[in-house]
């Protein structure tokens, strides 16, 4: 069976990668698994720059073909931001999701409702020899001035999706896992995954 490094240290994106990937035949590994703790500056300006920085810097360490991903939350009436700075939308470095939540909402309260907005993935995957493909999800919806639903992480409590009258966190780990950015860019790519499953080495 493939082994596969997550380019993550979050517990959160850890989890629902791994759920994201439960039923392809590979062995998901963790970084704290391997005994690695890197922490890796995401200073690109894209969400697949700062993809490729976290997956090369985890491949490196490890020798392994390493999944990473990068994603953001992108709000209209904020002319796309926080997007690419979306973790890192408060300075402090211990601020929760709630926090950035509140933050959010501080910078759109006097901006005409409603607030259309998105969630977007960028997915990479660096094989063995350090080549690497990508794929990108999204998800379309817009941002709630209340907070709702206890499941999830970061700006979940407050996105609604398009056609549900329920935020991302009022959704079931089943069901955010069919309809997430993060689950439609693993779809994307499905057929590089099934190509590197098959690969010969």
């Amino acid at each position: 069976m493939k082994r596969l490094l997550l380019a993550t240290n979050n517990p959160n994106k850890v989890t629902e990668m791994k759920a994201l990937l439960a039923y392809l035949p590979l062995e998901v590994i963790t970084p704290d698994s391997l005994g690695i703790n890197l922490v890796v500056e995401e200073n690109g300006s894209s969400y697949l720059e700062n993809a490729l920085i976290k997956a090369n810097a985890f491949h490196q360490a490890a020798q392994l073909p390493t999944l990473a991903d990068d994603s953001g939350l992108e709000v209209d009436a904020l002319g796309g931001l926080p997007g690419v700075r979306s973790h890192r939308l408060l300075p402090d470095a211990n601020a929760t999701g709630h926090d950035r939540c509140l933050k959010l909402l501080e910078l759109l309260q006097n901006k005409p409702r409603p607030w259309p907005a998105a969630f977007v993935s960028e997915v990479v995957l660096v094989h063995s020899d350090g080549k690497w493909v990508s794929a990108k999800g999204c998800c379309v919806g817009e941002i709630q001035p209340t907070f709702s639903g206890a499941n999830g992480f970061g700006y979940d409590p407050i996105f609604r999706l398009r056609g549900l009258n329920r935020t991302m966190a009022d959704l079931p780990d089943t069901e955010k896992n069919r309809v997430s950015h993060r689950a439609r860019a693993i779809q994307a790519l499905l057929p590089e995954l099934l190509n590197f499953i098959n690969s010969p080495d």
